[in-house]
């Protein structure tokens, strides 16, 4: 069968956009309008004829409404294949009318989980069963039926009707349908993540994923290589995610310039765990902080990230966690300065005009404060990592030693100030790719990285480029590696450089020997029990 003839068509949508001209579109061809509640009566406002759902059934609407179209003479009429006279006889013979189009939008649970406030009850009568009923039923019967599930395909379809002689076609209508299953995916698959979200749910038997695609990009990492942006369903705009942040400024962003921007603001909202009175930034290079800092002013935070790697900094990505200030963008006036992106939770206006004046390209992304609310929140603590036909699951590394937490195994007792310091490293060194280590120390102003390597096969070449990234400020300096050291060449290197304190987890067969070497240095090793291997 190709044109499908549409004589009776049921409406019942939430979203009335739209609807009273498309429904004027169809009855002008003599449809009748099956309807129900308060789909009705707007239609009845505008003066369609409509016939009530229970005239339909001989069946009243009950429980508020749970109970309306879940009745055999709506699904027989939806899915009776009109080509078999078994189905037309039993249509005949339980007075079952055929249903040619159905016009449905789903109650609107993404919506409402979305406002703040939302009770479980909320939550659960929002869950549309009658509506994605329909939607499926028609969707399976495409061959006959016509499935229209949104105000934004109205004008296709009647458009369609007027080429066909007011049936649609065959193309139209697997279009539709296909629509139609997506859309009763997705809104399946939010409703399991709102169930799922407890505490004592961290990895469910079946883990239901389901995103959007919210833009395609011109390539991926290299430009042979296709890419798009997917968000996931539900996922509110402005609630701290790079993802759905909104862009300020700038040229369209690239895949790297996500992942780099995700990385670096991801490490920028851990450094309240450090120090909630502090202001902290960060610059990114290819996912690995080259410069972090934190300080009581966000220029002054600003101003020392930028200085942990100034060659590395140009053409990276800054990230902050507070509000963007005016006095911060006036720092980013320097004529030896690029970045491809800036990240926070807002922008002043001031703000905005300076760095707007500054670069006609660079992006601004808000992103809105971190929303603990969200009933997704627990997604945004996973990490995924696609395996051929699996996936890898785990929890974000967000675990971070307290000062007093980290066991002082040799050398002189660190002061406060020192072991604050050492958390804070520890917090900038789980985003460095491993094998890594990270120096830095307390400056005038705040703390900050002096210079880290990562990414290397041996831990003795990550320190080595980080010895040669700090220089002369190794003296005296923290040094914090995101595992324990093998051997002691490693602290080795770091101790004739000048460092004067070394973190690392503990737990090698070594670690004596690292330790002696600490003790008879005079310096102070401490270790804190926590792994932060990246890779």
């Amino acid at each position: 069968m190709t044109d499908a003839p549409i004589r009776t068509a049921l409406v019942s949508v939430s979203d009335k956009t739209g609807l009273v001209p498309f429904v004027r579109g169809l009855a002008s061809r003599g449809i009748r309008i099956v309807s129900t509640g308060g789909t009705a009566a707007t239609l009845r406002d505008a003066g369609i004829p409509v016939t009530p759902i229970d005239e339909l059934t001989g069946f009243p609407e009950i429980m508020d409404g749970r109970v309306k179209t879940l009745h055999p003479k709506v699904h027989g009429g939806l899915l009776a294949r009109r080509d078999l006279p078994l189905h037309l006889a039993q249509m005949a013979a339980n007075a079952i009318s055929p249903i040619d189009l159905v016009c449905v939008n789903l109650y609107p649970f993404e919506q409402t989980v979305a406002r703040p406030g939302c009770t479980r009850e909320d939550a659960i009568e929002n869950i549309d069963i009658g509506g994605p009923s329909m939607l499926r039923s028609a969707a399976k019967n495409h061959e006959f039926v016509t499935v229209v599930t949104s105000p934004g395909q109205y004008d296709r379809i009647l458009a369609d009707m007027a080429a066909n002689n007011g049936a649609t076609s065959l193309s139209l209508r697997k279009d539709l349908a296909r629509e139609a299953f997506a859309l009763t995916a997705r809104y399946d698959s939010a409703i399991a993540c709102y169930l799922a979200a407890s505490p004592d749910t961290t990895f469910p038997h079946l883990l239901n994923l389901s995103f959007a695609r919210a833009d395609e990009l011109r390539y991926g990492e290299n430009p042979h290589q296709p890419a798009a942006l997917y968000r996931r369903i539900g996922a509110r705009a402005g609630h701290g995610s790079v993802v759905a942040a909104e862009q300020l400024h700038g040229k369209e962003l690239s895949y790297n310039n996500l992942n780099d921007a995700h990385a670096a603001f991801s490490l920028v909202q851990s450094l309240d765990a450090v120090d909630p009175a502090q202001c902290g930034a960060a610059i990114v290079k290819h996912t690995n902080p080259c410069g972090a800092a934190i300080s009581h002013s966000l220029r002054g935070a600003v101003d020392l990230a930028l200085a942990g790697d100034p060659l590395a900094a140009y053409g990276g990505i800054l990230a902050v966690n507070r509000h963007f200030d005016a006095d911060a963008a006036d720092r980013l006036r320097a004529k030896d300065l690029f970045l491809e992106v800036i990240v926070a939770p807002s922008f002043a206006a001031d703000a905005l005009e300076i760095l707007r004046a500054r670069w006609t390209n660079v992006r601004l992304l808000a992103t809105g404060p971190a929303d603990a609310a969200d009933p997704c929140h627990g997604l945004s603590r996973m990490e995924f990592r696609a395996l051929g036909d699996g996936l890898l699951v785990q929890e974000r590394d967000s675990a971070l030693s307290a000062p007093g937490a980290l066991a002082l195994r040799a050398g002189p007792e660190p002061g406060a100030d020192t072991r604050r310091a050492a958390v804070f490293l520890e917090a900038v060194v789980r985003f460095l790719f491993s094998n890594a280590v990270v120096i830095g120390g307390i400056v005038p102003g705040g703390i900050r990285v002096f210079g880290a390597g990562a990414g290397q096969m041996d831990r003795v070449a990550s320190c080595r480029l980080a010895i040669e990234k700090a220089g002369p400020l190794c003296k005296g300096a923290i040094c914090v590696s995101d595992a324990f050291f093998p051997f002691s060449d490693g602290p080795e290197l770091l101790i004739k450089a000048g460092v004067t304190t070394i973190v690392h987890p503990g737990g090698s067969k070594r670690d004596q020997d690292t330790f002696d070497l600490c003790a008879a240095a005079g310096v102070a090793c401490l270790t804190s029990g926590l792994r932060h291997f990246r890779h």
